[in-house]
Order: C-alpha cells, then sequence, then structure tokens
C-alpha cells in the first residue's frame, strides 16, 4: 500500500436478488474481498467489509412476473438464500443488507435531493420507449433486441450480456417489449440526469491519479472516456425502486444504478454509528471489488455522484475481476449452466475451502478463466489431498505415534534445518504483499509454497527412519515440521478459513496474527496436540460425473426448451381420414427382430385374430415392457414384407421433445379391436 490509511472500508458487489449465486458470481468478487478482508484483519488493520442485494431494478420486476408473486416476495426468497449460503461459504461480511430497508431508502433520498438542491441535475423531457400494451414506459431491462456490436438477438436495453458492452435502449436493432413481445413506440417523459460529458475532466483527473490499477479496469474505463461521457438519467418510470424524492413524480424511482451503490453506504450506517469516518475521512482507504460488467458504474457513475454530492471519499482502488466461464461456456443464469453454491454446499458437505481454494486458484484476474470439475477434482487430489493434507497428516501422525501427541523438544540444528526456517520466515511477507496488491493466485501459490516446504522438508528428513536410531533428532524435525504447520494455520486462513480453523485447534493455537507466521517458536515443547484426521478427502470420479452429467442434463433441457413442434402438414380432406381404419389391440407377444436394432415383432390381438405388426421401437422398450399393453394401430394399411417377415398394420405413437416415444392408448381398459371414431 503506498499511501499510509487509519481503516479501510471494502464493498464487494451488491447482487440482484432475483435468483440464487453461482460460482461466477464468487470468484468475481466476493472470494477476492474476503481473502483481502481476512488479510487486513490478520495484520491488525482497521476494516469493514460491508454488502447485501440490490433488491430494486427491472429483473427483480421480471422475476416475479415469472413466478407469479409479487417483487417484494421475490427479494425476501432470494435474500435469505443468498445471504444463508455466504454464510455457510465463509464469505465474512461485517454486514450483508438490503436495499429494501427504510435507511437506504432515506439515504438514497437524501443523496439524491442534496445534488437536486444543488443544481446538479439536469432536468429534461425526452422520448423514451413505451408498451402501449401494457402501458407503461419500458425501464432498460424490459426492451429486447439485436445488439448492435455482436449480433446478439436478445441483448438487454442497458447491457449484451453476450459480449459485455453497455447499450442504451435506443441502439438496439429491432426493439420489443420484455412485457408484451411487441414493438414498444417513443413516447415523452420527464427524468432527471447527472451531466456526465461536463464531469469529464473530474473524472478523467481521477481516472489519471491511479495507474495502479488494474490493466482490465483501466483499459474498459478509459475506452468510455476516448468515446466521450453522455449525461445519464438518474430516474426511471417504474412502479418497483426508491421513489422520486420530488413534488409530482409518482411512478417514477431512482435509477437502480444511482440508488444501488449508495447500499454501501446505507449499509454501513446499519452496522455502526461512526459511519462516517468509513464514508467521509480522507484517512479511509475505500475498495470496491466487483466483476468486470460494473467497472463502468463503479469507476465513472458512482465517483462522479460522490463528486457532485462532495462529501464522500471516492475509491482508492477497484479491483474488478474478469468473467469466469464453466466447462468451456459461459455461465448463464437462464440456461442454467451454473454450479449453484447453495447446491454444492449440499452435495460437497464441509468441503467449503476445496471450492474456495479451487476458484481462488483459477481466478479471472486479469482475463476470463475457466472452472471445470476435471480441474477441481486435480486440485484437490493432487494438490490439498497430496501436498497440504499430506504433510499436516505426516506431521500429525508421527507425533501421535512417537511422542505422545506432545510437541517434541527442538535440539541441535542443521544447516538444513536453518535453510528451511529462514525459508519459513520470508514467505509470510511475500504471501502479505501479494494479497495488499490484489495477487491473490499468486499468494495463494505461495502459501501451497509452505505446504510444499513442510513436504520437501519431511521427504528429505526422513523422521519415519531417523526414530529407529535418534529419538532426539527425530524430535527435532517434527518439532520445526509442526512449526511450519503452525504458520500454515495462520497464511492459509484467508484463502482457506475452515481448514486453517481446524489446523489451529489440532496445534492448540489461538489468538495468532499475522505478525507470528514464520515464528519458529510458535508451539512449545510438551503442548498437546489433538488429532484432527484428514484435512482433506479425494474426490472420486464418479462424483465429478455426477456433476458434469449434471451439467449435461441441464443443457439437453435448455436446447429441448428451444424445440418447436413441427408444421402442420398440407390440408387433406375428410374422405381421405375417412379411409384410415384406427383400432385398439392388445399385445400378446413381443421380441426382437435378429439382425434389427429398431424392430419389435409383436403380437396384436385385433378382436378378430391375432396379427403381426413390426414396429420400430426396440431402442426405446423392451419386449416384456410392452406385454399387455393396449396400443392404437392402423388396421387396414396394406401389409409390408420387412426382414422376411410380413408386417400387418402400424402402431402409432408420440414423439416427445427429445425423441422418446410414448403408446397412444384408451383412458381405461377397452375391448380389443374397438374402432376410434
Amino acid at each position: 500500500m503506498t499511501k499510509q490509511f487509519k481503516r479501510t472500508t471494502v464493498t464487494a458487489a451488491l447482487i440482484y436478488a432475483n435468483g440464487p449465486i453461482h460460482i461466477g458470481h464468487i470468484a468475481g468478487c466476493y472470494l477476492p474481498a474476503d481473502i483481502y478482508v481476512r488479510y487486513l484483519r490478520s495484520i491488525g488493520h482497521d476494516v469493514k467489509f460491508v454488502s447485501g442485494t440490490d433488491e430494486h431494478g427491472v429483473p427483480i420486476t421480471i422475476k416475479a412476473k415469472k413466478e407469479g408473486i409479487t417483487p417484494q416476495e421475490v427479494v425476501d426468497k432470494y435474500y435469505k438464500i443468498i445471504k444463508d449460503s455466504f454464510e455457510e461459504f465463509g464469505i465474512s461480511f461485517d454486514i450483508y443488507s438490503r436495499t429494501s430497508n427504510k435507511v437506504h431508502h432515506e439515504t438514497s433520498q437524501e443523496m439524491f435531493k442534496n445534488l437536486y438542491d444543488k443544481g446538479q441535475f439536469v432536468e429534461e423531457v425526452t422520448e423514451q420507449y413505451f408498451d402501449e400494451k401494457a402501458q407503461t414506459f419500458l425501464a432498460d431491462r424490459y426492451i429486447i433486441g439485436t445488439c448492435p456490436k455482436c449480433g446478439n438477438e436478445n441483448a438487454y436495453g442497458d447491457q449484451c450480456e453476450k459480449c459485455g458492452s453497455t447499450l442504451s435502449p435506443t441502439e438496439l436493432i429491432n426493439p420489443r417489449s420484455a412485457l408484451s413481445g411487441e414493438k414498444p413506440v417513443m413516447k415523452p417523459t420527464k427524468n432527471w440526469y447527472l451531466p456526465l460529458d461536463k464531469m469529464q475532466p473530474a473524472l478523467e483527473e481521477y481516472i489519471a491519479s491511479h495507474p495502479e490499477w488494474k490493466t482490465n479496469v483501466l483499459g474498459q474505463v478509459k475506452s468510455w472516456l476516448n468515446d466521450g461521457l453522455r449525461p445519464r438519467a438518474m430516474t426511471r418510470d417504474l412502479d418497483w425502486g426508491v421513489k422520486v424524492p420530488l413534488p409530482d413524480t409518482d411512478g417514477k424511482v431512482l435509477y437502480v444504478w444511482f440508488d444501488a451503490p449508495i447500499g454501501y453506504i446505507s449499509m454501513t450506517k446499519e452496522l455502526t454509528d461512526e459511519w462516517q469516518k468509513y464514508w467521509q475521512d480522507p484517512e479511509t482507504r475505500l475498495v470496491n471489488f466487483i466483476g468486470k460488467d460494473n467497472i463502468v458504474f463503479h469507476c465513472l457513475i458512482f465517483p462522479a455522484m460522490c463528486m457532485a454530492d462532495g462529501r464522500f471519499i471516492l475509491a482508492d482502488n477497484v479491483p474488478a475481476n474478469e468473467f469466469m466461464n464453466l466447462e468451456g461456456d459461459k455461465i448463464s443464469t437462464s440456461r442454467n449452466w451454473a454450479v449453484w453454491l447453495h447446491e454444492y454446499l449440499r452435495e460437497f458437505e464441509g468441503k467449503q475451502d476445496v471450492l474456495r481454494y479451487a476458484l481462488a486458484a483459477s481466478a479471472p484476474e486479469t482475463k476470463d478463466s475457466d472452472f471445470t470439475w476435471g480441474d477441481f477434482q486435480t486440485r484437490n487430489n493432487s494438490e490439498l489431498v497430496g501436498i497440504l493434507g499430506n504433510f499436516v497428516n505426516r506431521a500429525f501422525v508421527l507425533t501421535q505415534k512417537n511422542f505422545e501427541s506432545k510437541i517434541p523438544a527442538r535440539g541441535e540444528l542443521t544447516d538444513f534445518d536453518r535453510q528451511t526456517l529462514d525459508t519459513l520466515a520470508e514467505l509470510p511477507n511475500k504471501i502479505g504483499d501479494a494479497i495488499a496488491n490484489y495477487k491473490f493466485r499468486e499468494a495463494l501459490a505461495l502459501v501451497m509454497d509452505v505446504a510444499r516446504l513442510g513436504n520437501k522438508y519431511l521427504a528429505d528428513t526422513e523422521p519415519w527412519k531417523v526414530i529407529k536410531t535418534d529419538v532426539e533428532r527425530t524430535g527435532t524435525i517434527l518439532n520445526i515440521g509442526l512449526q511450519i504447520a503452525a504458520t500454515l494455520s495462520i497464511v492459509s486462513e484467508p484463502f482457506m478459513p475452515f481448514t486453517a480453523a481446524k489446523l489451529s485447534t489440532g496445534l492448540g493455537l489461538s489468538g495468532l496474527n499475522w505478525s507470528d507466521a514464520g515464528n519458529a517458536d510458535l508451539l512449545t515443547a510438551g503442548s498437546p496436540i489433538e488429532s484432527i484426521g484428514l484435512l482433506f478427502d479425494k474426490i472420486e470420479d464418479t462424483t465429478v460425473q455426477a456433476q458434469i452429467q449434471k451439467l449435461q442434463d441441464a443443457k439437453k433441457m435448455n436446447e429441448l426448451a428451444g424445440k418447436e413442434v413441427s408444421a402442420i402438414k398440407d390440408t387433406i380432406q375428410y374422405d381421405d381420414f375417412a379411409k384410415m381404419d384406427l383400432r385398439i389391440g392388445t399385445i400378446e407377444a413381443a421380441e426382437k427382430v435378429a439382425k434389427s436394432k429398431k424392430l419389435l415383432k409383436l403380437t396384436v390381438n385385433d378382436g378378430l385374430k391375432q396379427r403381426t405388426i413390426l414396429s420400430g421401437i426396440a431402442e426405446h422398450f423392451s419386449p416384456e415392457d410392452v406385454i399387455g399393453k393396449q396400443v392404437t394401430f392402423l388396421a387396414n394399411l396394406a401389409p409390408r414384407p420387412m426382414m422376411g417377415m410380413v408386417s400387418e398394420g402400424m402402431i402409432l405413437m408420440a414423439e416427445d421433445k427429445d425423441g422418446s416415444l410414448a403408446f397412444l392408448h384408451p383412458s381405461k381398459d377397452v375391448w380389443s379391436g374397438a374402432s376410434i371414431n
């Protein structure tokens, strides 16, 4: 950290409360923010970690309409799911609140009114899209059309989720209403705009003062500035949201991207009466953790709001991550192509740290990355089990077996011992520097270097052999091994808090902080250690394959959802239909047809006799499945030679979306030969 701050306010993006959270959200900002905050706490820094759910805006109303419930019921439902998932996953917010709370509405309205009274807004009557069928103005997310930049036919009026471009509704090609599907018309309406064009010089100066920001963040921001900023409406014509605090503004609310970042401030108000020092004191460092789709709002619009207000500090850093993909495809909530956190926590009980480790190790810090279940399994089995877990288990088991579960005394040191301890002493500072500079992947690799150091030390000194001839030397080796484990319990905590806690408990440690890490005397000879078992278990191929199959099933469901019913064939006359003799028969025998994958030979009782019908259903039904079933068949179809036999009719079947077949049969048993009229 270049400048020394008295305290730090850390925010993590407010997620829409219109669905659960997935690994893309976690890897994008919440896990990096948690790692950073846990480190700051460990070095004794005053830090507040703030986040919550964004409960306004069109995504909420769209979800409510889809589920047939009220917007309030939507946000209540998903706030609990999201909050509980974060807690169980170990994301250590100081407060996780919501923008539907009264204090947030009041804080947002107060800031809007302050800007209004200072003359910071431009009031304009403009033409905006209106849905004549639904009789309502359409907010950006209620307008869908073709993206002018990538051709995606389902881009929203504010953003294309395929290419990530930020849009305005009028840029869309062939716009349509998300409410009615109709083409909207332009209609005049009054809104209040923040004149970003006039504020551009101040914003450029602000951005220029932070050359240390990540290249992906600066690249996107400078692109916006180079294109030239334009005034942006800070109000919307909508019923759901924070009401505009001005006379004669019924049906108007604050733009969700105006009120959402104010949520960080209102939530800090809920957390502490001293909230002002975390938002208004220049000695406070503000860090906004976000995903790349929120860069423009946190680096330009929110700072512009704070500049116009004049009371609040600006972000010192906005370490935005890029997107995390899944199995080579973009994560999509609408397509259910995601690993949902609440489902992971149920299906991989007690394995929070495995996912935290896998996501941190492949985090999209400067470019998009890809999560695969194969990589997840490899990182668990090869790294967590094979390196970290193996080292800790060796040290504990050998101590329990040979020294009555007590820390052995350390005797005379060899050069190799001193070299190992010197390396141990250097690693915590390197890890801390990487975290402080938002290089979390690098920091995690260094944490694993601590475990590798321990593994190599035990492998080279071979205490399991030395114990046979030199107990004192073995005690020294295990003392050093356990001291390494003690440091590991400190430096791993930001990344794997559950594992760190388990390790600390086993070593009898408490109250340690980052300054203790690397110390060779954290454990006192003679102190007891407790059995902690294996820190990590191997993940089997069958477990991973089940998750991959789950995704494939979701992909198949999406494909089927988009499948259309085939067109109706050409019109026929009644006399043509009347020529067909459709009847109900009962299958009395069935067998596979030799040398054919598709055909079953069916013996059907048609009420007059038994007839043979060859039916291409063998890939869908076994012979024993169909015996006794009543079926619909075409009785007067001309006999047809097939596979050396003659088929006397045709069984009628219905084909489902997925290509599976179903028999057409009466709702109750009828006599064989019954006519269908």
